[in-house]
């Protein structure tokens, strides 16, 4: 069972990680607000992370069409010209995108859970997300992403529990933290 203060807690969490990993610099303005219906959700791909531990599993998802307006915000974050990047470097963008964001709740909850794992990206159909229910979740959220009310995405939170899950976090500081590289 998951707790409601530890549902709240990530809720926070996705959030804060989703308004620092999104945008494509600190002037950008980023609303996230949690959206009741998945149907809402259109884009067509998804990018898949996972955090692991013994207690549970957290898949986190970031939904994209890679169309005009996804290419020239990713572009913007790349700190690239749209024409100058091929396809294939906007998935490696998008996937860097989602590495940040999972690895910001990957190290907040690092601090209230030992060994936990994470996984590297990767890029499903979007129709793969209407069989989470099927996985039995004790958690499922969804999020609509708005930059600069120029540029709307969707990401999903799904935690399946394996023991009861309970912690806070601070939820009056936001970090400022954007996801440095991190070596090991």
């Amino acid at each position: 069972m998951i707790s409601q203060q530890a549902k709240d807690a990530l809720d926070f969490i996705v959030t804060s990680a989703l308004k620092s990993s999104m945008v494509a610099s600190a002037d950008d303005r980023c609303e996230v607000t949690v959206i009741s219906d998945i149907k809402d959700i259109k884009e067509k791909k998804v990018v898949l992370l996972t955090v692991s531990s013994y207690v549970f599993r957290v898949m986190t998802m970031v939904y994209f069409t890679l169309n005009k307006d996804t290419k020239a915000h990713f572009a913007a974050i790349n700190r690239s010209e749209v024409e100058a990047m091929s396809d294939s470097d906007f998935l490696d963008v998008i996937c860097e995108c989602g590495n940040i964001f999972c690895g910001a709740l990957n190290r907040e909850l690092g601090n209230h859970f030992p060994h936990l794992g994470m996984s590297t990206p990767n890029v499903l159909d979007r129709e793969c997300v209407d069989y989470l229910t099927e996985l039995d979740a004790g958690y499922t959220q969804h999020f609509k992403i708005s930059i600069n009310d120029n540029f709307t995405m969707h990401a999903s939170l799904c935690v399946c529990d394996f023991a009861d899950i309970d912690f806070t976090v601070d939820m009056t500081q936001t970090e400022e933290n954007n996801g440095e590289l991190e070596l090991f």
